[in-house]
């Protein structure tokens, strides 16, 4: 097994990370999208703060994680969705633990109480992951979209911090 560390992503990482989003997404089981934006929009769209990659051995990106928003309302000010792909060639060992362990620990930190994503139901892998790092799962949103041509479901997975009492 290669040694893999995780670190914070930066605009350097661009290319491997828009292409490990892009190999994930053509595997047909990790979003509703089918093409990787640019960075800038990808920049845009995700907090600095929470952007990790898992690199291996030799400082190559392997996976990425990072979190967005799920409102401007300040009431949900501490709840996020996150994304987590890791290269196809790279699956299995450990990564999207590790870059799941890095995002709960830098939002918990944070005061974050939520983070949240939704999984298509065949992603078993994905699924047993989230549950293995202390997510649950609230329910399924049946057909909520369209993928490919055919309606999708999405399995809706959240964690809940320690500042929830």
């Amino acid at each position: 097994m290669v040694d893999l560390t995780v670190r914070p992503m930066t605009a350097d990482d661009a290319d491997r990370v828009l292409a490990i989003y892009q190999a994930g997404l053509d595997g047909g089981h990790a979003s509703f999208e089918t093409t990787a934006p640019n960075w800038a929009a990808f920049d845009a769209g995700k907090l600095p703060a929470y952007r990790f990659v898992a690199v291996d051995g030799d400082d190559r990106v392997i996976g990425w994680i990072a979190v967005s928003p799920t409102s401007t309302r300040a009431v949900y000010a501490g709840v996020v969705e996150h994304s987590v792909y890791v290269d196809p060639a790279a699956q299995g060992r450990g990564a999207g633990r590790l870059l799941l362990d890095a995002v709960i620990a830098s939002t918990e930190a944070a005061g974050i109480w939520t983070i949240q994503s939704g999984v298509f139901p065949e992603n078993t892998a994905s699924l047993a992951l989230h549950q293995r790092a202390g997510f649950r799962i609230i329910g399924t949103r049946e057909r909520v979209g369209r993928h490919h041509g055919r309606w999708r479901d999405v399995v809706l997975l959240e964690r809940r911090g320690p500042t929830i009492t």
